[in-house]
């Protein structure tokens, strides 16, 4: 009885089989080989190929020529494949008769990829950097890109920039962003070097001077001052927590002994601001602002040093206390300070908090906020938005503080 019954659905399947029709939505005698060229619709008799990988949406994405028309359907059918990326890595072509070095820093080589298709790598250190600028020497680059890598950049970079190499030091974000953009997804030391020279042949970013010698020993002064603070706070916190004697007067002396080394720093830097010719005026400038002392000037010095280059605009994003808008379509949302750099930040929120307290603009901003509504912290940020134009006018102007330094736009 089942083996007739069986027999009886096998032979209903291949008569439906063979009296099936295409849907109104397949092409009409085309087949199955001729949807399959087209891209579009699917088989009478689905069936799966080789397998594939995962695919990825971001891999079917490519720019039309025209925003109303569509995807040919070859390209559309190229991109399905899984892992596909466009053939060209970077939109534009080199610059022609111009050479370009990106140098991918670590701490102990030196990945170096030249226009010319150069690649080689070099220790970062003397006998490394003494090989490196014969052989840049022989290319004869209009500029070479680095990025901020935490000091390890420094040596190279002073030693390039002394043999009369352009040197332009980038922000790691922007690079990440570039490779990203350009859809460079793989990560290493050679691959990179690479989207630094084509970052600089694209972006064409502005040389970047090294800093002095003295300026250099008044910025280790203050990174060391700033990381003695953040150990203070650190054993402050752990001191809370402590509950036997023996464990809080172990952090009572590292206390004291942080305390000693804070105030020997403080010290340090007052001395190096006060026998540095060039940086006289400079600090005679800042420090005419109340709340601006030694250590908020030595930040800004060091930290800062495009303080008196930049429009208000600028120098206020450049801080990182600038508002941003968040709005899209119908939707609004709160205006946010993002990025820029901390440090100058927290050496601008403790000369605002000493300024609030005396009469003038800071203090009437700060008491016009909080009389508004706005939060404490708000109306903080916005003034240390106000102080850092302030300091940026004058430092532009080369005057001192007086009532019509807080009138800029």
């Amino acid at each position: 009885m089942w083996v007739s019954e069986n027999l009886s659905f096998q032979k209903l399947d291949r008569t439906l089989q063979k009296d099936r029709h295409p849907l109104p939505c397949m092409l009409k005698g085309a087949g199955e080989a001729a949807q399959n060229r087209k891209g579009r619709g699917s088989s009478n008799f689905p069936k799966a190929g080789e397998p594939v990988g995962e695919q990825e949406r971001r891999a079917t994405t490519k720019s039309a020529g025209s925003p109303n028309s569509r995807w040919s359907r070859t390209s559309e059918l190229e991109l399905r494949k899984a892992g596909s990326r466009p053939k060209r890595k970077w939109v534009s072509p080199m610059p022609a008769g111009k050479v370009y070095v990106g140098i991918d820093v670590a701490k102990a080589s030196l990945e170096v990829a030249v226009s010319t298709g150069e690649c080689f790598s070099v220790a970062n250190d003397d006998e490394g950097i003494a090989q490196l600028v014969p052989r840049l020497s022989a290319a004869q680059p209009v500029l070479v890109v680095m990025e901020a890598s935490g000091g390890y950049e420094r040596q190279a970079w002073v030693a390039l920039w002394e043999a009369g190499f352009s040197v332009a030091l980038v922000n790691p974000r922007d690079t990440y962003h570039f490779a990203q953009a350009h859809r460079q997804l793989a990560k290493t030391d050679a691959v990179d070097a690479g989207g630094l020279m084509w970052f600089g042949a694209q972006m064409q970013p502005a040389p970047t001077a090294p800093p002095s010698a003295a300026d250099q020993e008044l910025r280790e002064l203050v990174g060391r001052r700033r990381q003695l603070v953040s150990m203070l706070t650190a054993e402050r916190n752990r001191r809370q927590q402590m509950h036997t004697g023996a464990g809080k007067q172990s952090i009572e002396r590292t206390i004291k002994t942080l305390l000693r080394e804070r105030k020997a720093i403080d010290r340090a830097i007052a001395d190096k601001l006060s026998h540095n010719v060039q940086l006289t005026d400079l600090v005679q400038i800042l420090r005419s602002v109340k709340g601006v002392a030694a250590v908020v000037s030595a930040t800004l010095i060091t930290r800062l040093p495009e303080l008196g280059s930049l429009t208000s605009r600028q120098v206020a994003a450049l801080v990182g206390v600038a508002p941003f808008d968040r709005k899209s379509g119908r939707w609004v949302g709160e205006s946010r300070i993002f990025g820029g750099r901390a440090d100058v930040r927290t050496a601008l929120y403790m000369a605002v908090i000493t300024a609030k307290r005396y009469p003038g603009p800071i203090r009437e901003l700060y008491q016009r906020l909080r009389g508004a509504g706005k939060k404490p912290k708000v109306a903080l940020t916005a003034c240390m938005r106000k102080l850092v134009i302030i300091l940026n006018a004058m430092v532009k102007h080369h005057t001192q503080w007086s009532p019509s330094c807080a009138v800029v736009s």
